[in-house]
């Protein structure tokens, strides 16, 4: 009986937790709060240090409001778009509600990075959240200290308010704030518009083939795997963005991935599949297309793990044969999870406990889910910025084809997910040596030896560059390095401009080990990295030739690009 009455309690207590704080933000607040009581002397430090900075910002105001004209004490962060308007400096009022707004936020999220005999674990998990409130209590959210709000409602006679909560009572329906105008775009229509055939489909992917345009082409094909958390058409967003349709156009034949979005029926579906019929599948599909021996394989972001996870596989699987990947190309991919970005504060064992409970459930982790916790990540300018023009200036939606590719979103399977979540990013095992076994084969990344491209992002919080870059120390082949400016997904899409609109470092990376110290000695170029890599693979994608048809007797063609998979909603 007291037992009974014992576990009820805890059971409860569990239950409650699992509801309302699955990832342990609560949690981990906590701890940390308990921390500073522990060091009372320290704390009042704190405090005193906050209430002197608090007097030096009043004391500005009040000469502000005399008339004074007097710089900012607390400067806005120039990427902050929360604050660019001149109002938030010329006025006052907003000057001052401003500042005291940064001043809080600044101290309480230095507050608690400082926080003494603490484990950076809950630091990290506490900054996270102080965060996301902190973000929505951001005084540019509320329309009475909005002043690009009020200005739009006087010179709308109040339309904006009433177009901003029609915005609203649509998002509501939607479940979710919109970044764009969905019925802008239609994939096949004017997104993913490159010509080309499926010429192979199996229960989790479509391989597409396209079209050449040129007289002669490469002999040697590219693969290109892209992620499954997303839609493959991020590399083909439209003529003058596509990746695919300009490496056509440099007389590349191109093959690329598009991923089955799977449903309850693929729960057990596992990353040994996703290697083995996925990727292995598009190269063997590419060279018998193509005639080819060997291919040139690329990926991009888990799309690049999982090319990495197969060219180790190949090597010990291959022996003594000429492997079927001549080189191959890594897009701001993580395969050392020790750096995993701003995610990692979602990872760890009572995070995915959770997640595989909920998996459990449905047989997948659905996109919506997964999106949530990337916009959470950014939350300023992926949540809170679209909220202000969506519903306090009732603007009409953009119409931006990178941030409906984003919204389109897919799911993961259950037992894929949870695998990929422990093995990489929880145990970090695709670094050491032979400690996974993917299709029979324990895997090394230490024995790849072909001429490996990489290419990081600046700005990336998915797969941070430092991070990227430690492929060079892993691998023994030689690796040529590209700094992209911008972010996950920018970095990427960079399309040649006339004059150019952005710049990269590239270099080999030789023995370097420190990305700062290879960051200073590389070259920094203006244009696009496109430009490079192609140069870079024309030196090893073979003579010219005449094209290739279409798929073949083994590969027919079966459906005009973009395929079917990738309609699947």
């Amino acid at each position: 009986m007291t037992e009974s009455k014992i576990s009820q309690p805890t059971e409860w207590l569990r239950a409650w937790r699992e509801a309302v704080d699955p990832f342990g933000m609560l949690d981990a607040c906590q701890r940390v709060q308990q921390a500073w009581l522990r060091q009372p002397k320290a704390l009042a430090g704190q405090v005193n240090a906050l209430a002197a900075d608090a007097t030096t910002v009043q004391l500005h105001a009040m000469r502000r409001y005399l008339g004074e004209n007097e710089d900012d004490l607390i400067r806005v962060n120039p990427f902050d778009e929360r604050f660019q308007d001149p109002v938030w400096e010329q006025n006052p009022f907003f000057d001052h509600l401003k500042e005291l707004y940064l001043l809080g936020t600044r101290w309480l999220e230095d507050t608690i990075e400082a926080t003494p005999e603490s484990d950076p674990e809950a630091r990290a998990k506490a900054v996270f959240m102080t965060r996301q409130m902190l973000n929505a209590m951001a005084p540019s959210n509320l329309f009475w200290t909005n002043p690009a709000a009020l200005l739009r409602a006087l010179q709308t006679g109040g339309l904006s308010l009433a177009e901003g909560m029609a915005n609203l009572v649509k998002d509501l329906h939607r479940g979710t704030v919109r970044m764009t105008d969905e019925e802008a775009f239609t994939v096949g229509e004017n997104l993913a518009t490159t010509p080309g055939e499926v010429v192979f489909r199996n229960r989790l992917l479509e391989v597409i083939q396209y079209t050449p345009t040129t007289d002669k082409v490469r002999a040697m094909p590219l693969v290109l795997v892209t992620p499954w958390i997303n839609k493959y058409y991020i590399l083909d967003l439209n003529s003058r963005k596509s990746l695919v349709r300009w490496l056509v156009d440099q007389g590349f034949t191109v093959f690329i991935t598009s991923w089955k979005n799977p449903g309850p029926e693929h729960r057990e579906t596992t990353f040994d599949d996703y290697l083995v019929d996925g990727a292995l599948q598009a190269v063997e599909v590419a060279r018998a297309v193509t005639g080819s021996d060997q291919v040139h394989l690329a990926g991009y972001c888990i799309g690049g793990t999982l090319v990495a996870a197969l060219m180790a596989w190949l090597s010990r699987a291959g022996g003594r044969r000429k492997p079927p990947v001549a080189h191959w190309t890594l897009f701001t991919t993580l395969v050392d999870f020790d750096l995993p970005g701003e995610i990692g504060v979602f990872i760890d064992d009572d995070t995915i406990a959770w997640l595989e409970k909920r998996m459990a459930e449905t047989g997948y982790l659905d996109g919506q889910d997964m999106a949530n916790a990337f916009r959470a990540l950014r939350s300023n300018s992926l949540i809170w910025y679209y909220y202000v023009h969506n519903y306090l200036l009732g603007e009409e939606l953009p119409r931006f084809d990178v941030l409906y590719w984003n919204m389109d979103t897919t799911r993961m399977p259950e037992r894929m997910h949870a695998w990929y979540l422990r093995e990489f990013y929880l145990h970090n095992r695709l670094v050491q040596p032979d400690a996974i076994t993917l299709g029979g084969h324990k895997i090394d990344l230490g024995r790849i030896r072909q001429p490996l491209y990489v290419v990081g992002a600046e700005q990336d919080h998915i797969a941070p560059w430092h991070a990227t870059f430690r492929i060079g120390g892993l691998v023994k082949g030689p690796v040529r390095y590209v700094l992209a400016t911008s972010g996950h997904i920018l970095g990427i899409i960079n399309p040649p401009v006339d004059p150019p609109k952005r710049r990269y470092w590239a270099d080999e990376i030789g023995d370097v080990t420190d990305p700062e110290i290879w960051q200073q000695a590389a070259p920094k170029v203006p244009g696009s990295w496109w430009e490079d890599w192609a140069g870079w693979l024309g030196e090893r994608c073979g003579d010219q030739v005449e094209p290739p048809g279409l798929g073949n007797a083994d590969y027919p063609p079966l459906a005009p690009a973009p395929g079917t998979y990738v309609l699947e909603r």
